[in-house]
């Protein structure tokens, strides 16, 4: 797609956010919105310097700012009034990405809508979060433990959902009492500056929330930092593994949100109306782009043929265009190179004998990075389009015979994030679910997050869970407090 750079709408520029302030940046980077085609935002392409920059300021508001200093109780009150902002500016953000990354406006505008429930959450947990009195097996001693932060987060975000995803880790890490240094993928990081300008409204102090926008790089400088006490990232495995080891060098703490080949298993005995429903909500909506797409569909052979070809009838009617039209149910590829990635799986897949039932091609007509929404048949569970992630509109369908080959097949993948399970026996469904290697299982359903449950993967879909209490447990380290009760001198060669 031809990139325009003289014509379209005003272009809005960015600064970079680093202690409370903007900060100018010599060099610059523009963002296209990729189903214009049109430069929208010019934004800042930070150096490692920067990071520095960003980093000490978090340090300094961790270790002695007014930050440090404020009770939980008034912690979780700013922590609300951000979400309460948000609200109030869900619109403007839901447009702001998808200008960023062509993801359809009402979900966007539903997403940014459901977010300040996930400041509210952690908001009312930032004062909730509490240790233990231990029972001491010595007479002399009361011992107790304390939850403390963990210090300053380096969060490097993906450019699927920068705004939903950078959530889940912040809500959290701030309840709990950690400042950020923010990385957001340089494809999509105007959310998260005009996130940051929304800081300051809140009264949170300086240094709390900075953002460090630019090239891949950065985000390797950052999880080197000796300054940073955790990383949180959401985005590839093979980055997440780059990440882990990387941050292996300090002892760096990690939280990995990472990729997955999630099986969406239908049984002959489920509603297959609904079925058919629930798999192409998981593999086309968002374009297919979110980490827990159903992109394996595994059917079982009696109604193997009846559900696909009611699948396909419904993907070909599925309406392609503008983002912002309500009418519109799947917009464009994010950018140039996911778009070629996406491409390149489809042939792939047919050279290694999948069948095409429809789709595999582009869109030119449409203008921007549109692949038509693609189903396969004839996969098998060994062919690269059943075992890699493609992270566009591409769903294989693969058949079983029963149950146990289900799950056999299901969980035949180095991944290991979502699942799914279709069927009315309700035996059934917990049965499988339990056999699922999968972090998040749901039953006659597909696609359904929410703030109070923890969501992550088992396998190489990543370390750690974000969402629930268990999330805030990650920004978090246990402290235990031994307490003499007595006063009295001790054998000091003598071990309690």
């Amino acid at each position: 797609m031809d990139k325009k750079v003289s014509d379209g709408p005003p272009v809005a520029h960015y600064d970079l956010h680093i202690d409370g302030r903007d900060v100018p940046c010599d060099r610059v980077m523009d963002s296209f919105n990729p189903y214009t085609g049109e430069r929208w935002a010019v934004v800042p392409d930070g150096q490692e310097s920067d990071i520095d920059a960003a980093v000490a300021a978090a340090r300094r508001a961790f270790d002695e700012g007014p930050w440090s200093k404020l009770t939980a109780t008034q912690r979780g009150a700013l922590i609300r009034k951000l979400g309460d902002i948000v609200a109030r500016d869900a619109e403007i953000l839901a447009r702001i990405e998808c200008n960023d990354n062509g993801k359809l406006y009402r979900e966007m505008l539903g997403q940014w809508r459901y977010i300040p429930e996930y400041f509210y959450y952690f908001a009312g947990m930032a004062d909730k979060l509490q240790g233990d009195v231990v029972p001491s097996d010595r007479t002399n001693f009361f011992i107790y433990t304390r939850r403390e932060p963990v210090g300053v987060v380096g969060a490097i975000t993906p450019w699927n959902s920068p705004g939903l995803l950078l959530v889940f880790k912040l809500a959290p890490g701030l309840a709990a009492g950690c400042t950020f240094v923010v990385k957001p993928s340089e494809h999509t990081p105007v959310s998260t500056l005009e996130l940051a300008k929304r800081f300051k409204e809140a009264g949170f102090p300086d240094g709390v929330f900075n953002v460090v926008t630019g090239q891949g790089t950065l985000g390797a400088a950052l999880v080197k930092h000796p300054g940073i006490d955790k990383v949180a990232f959401t985005g590839a495995t093979a980055t997440g593994k780059r990440i882990a080891a990387s941050a292996a060098q300090n002892l760096t703490r990690v939280s990995l949100e990472l990729g997955g080949k999630s099986p969406n298993i239908v049984f002959a005995d489920a509603d297959l109306d609904v079925a058919a429903n629930g798999a192409i909500a998981g593999i086309f909506g968002a374009t297919g782009q979110t980490c827990m797409a159903g992109s394996r569909l595994l059917v079982q052979d009696s109604v193997h043929d009846e559900l696909l070809e009611r699948i396909v009838a419904r993907t070909k009617e599925i309406r392609l265009g503008n983002p912002m039209d309500e009418a519109t149910e799947m917009g464009p590829v994010a950018n140039e190179p996911q778009y070629h990635k996406v491409m390149e799986y489809i042939d792939v897949a047919k050279a290694d004998g999948a069948k095409l039932c429809c789709g595999g091609i582009g869109d030119p007509d449409l203008g921007g990075f549109f692949v038509q929404p693609t189903v396969l048949s004839n996969v098998t569970n060994d062919m690269r389009i059943a075992q890699e992630e493609v992270f566009g509109p591409v769903l294989s369908v693969i058949k079983f015979s029963d149950e146990e080959d289900a799950i056999r097949i299901a969980n035949d993948t180095r991944f290991g994030l979502a699942a799914a399970v279709w069927t009315q026996n309700i035996h059934r469904g917990h049965r499988v679910a339990h056999r699922l290697r999968a972090g998040t299982v749901w039953i006659n359903a597909y696609r359904v997050v929410s703030f109070a449950t923890p969501f992550g993967g088992f396998k190489e879909s990543g370390l750690g869970r974000e969402n629930g209490v268990d999330a805030i447990r990650e920004y978090t380290e246990t402290k235990s407090v031994y307490v003499e009760l007595t006063g009295e001198p001790r054998d000091p060669f003598k071990l309690g």
